[in-house]
């Protein structure tokens, strides 16, 4: 059976691919599985200090979820355990390592809402951005209501969520969908340059600003502040 997730490693920085190209990158049951346990590496190896998305081929980071798959679980019940057993976006948005993401072709649905699960995000010029979902008749199912409001703004998030039509990169890059846009032949080398960097930093620093921004985001400023004051006297008294 062939990995639908490949992954290496630069210094301090692990690096995955959707290998998955013939069907645009598409989020299988076993894509999903694979992408969990490296999830898990990245949670629990300290020595890996950041790490990189992106997808094969030239035509998608990921179209989303793999809708041949729809309907084949042997219940609605057993379909339901799988997905609390391995919650992947609780477990992708909880990860103190900071996640790059290289963003090429379709990040359409899953895909898209993988991205957002991620803290910076690089494109390339062609590259195109969607929320299909209600034009198929369902919701966003993998967090995409919750996560993108938070990343831009009310106006922005309701016409991608509610139209389900594409934007292309240069209106993501205007609206800070994504923070860095370049072209086909550098967007990779340049998300892998960005988490080489981070890699360099003091990790202990580096996890405790991501926890304070994450955790505090749903709070009152004056909450926040507490909060970010409590991270950064834990992280004094850690040295």
């Amino acid at each position: 059976m062939p990995n639908f997730i490949d992954a290496e490693r630069q210094e301090d920085v692990l690096i995955l691919r959707l290998n998955r190209p013939e069907s645009l990158n598409a989020l299988n049951t076993t894509m999903r599985d694979e992408l969990w346990q490296y999830l898990l590496l990245i949670r629990d190896d300290v020595s890996i200090k950041s790490a990189v998305l992106y997808g094969a081929g030239d035509r998608a980071f990921s179209a989303g979820a793999d809708i041949t798959e729809f309907g084949t679980a042997p219940s609605i019940i057993s379909a339901r355990s799988a997905r609390e057993n391995r919650d992947l976006w609780n477990l992708m948005q909880s990860l103190d390592t900071p996640l790059v993401v290289a963003l090429q072709g379709f990040s359409f649905g899953a895909g898209l809402e993988m991205a957002l699960y991620c803290d910076l995000r690089v494109a390339e010029y062609n590259a195109s951005f969607a929320l299909p979902e209600v034009k198929l008749g369902y919701i966003p199912s993998a967090g995409g209501t919750q996560t993108l409001p938070r990343h831009i703004n009310a106006t922005d998030s309701n016409l991608i969520i509610a139209s389900g039509n594409p934007i292309n990169a240069e209106k993501a890059y205007q609206i800070g969908l994504v923070q860095y846009l370049t072209d086909r032949s550098h967007y990779l080398q340049l998300a892998i340059d960005l988490a080489l960097e981070i890699s360099h930093m003091n990790p202990n620093v580096v996890r405790a600003v991501k926890r304070a921004i994450c955790s505090s985001s749903e709070m009152e400023i004056s909450e926040g502040l507490v909060y970010e004051a409590r991270v950064r006297l834990s992280n004094i008294l850690s040295k």
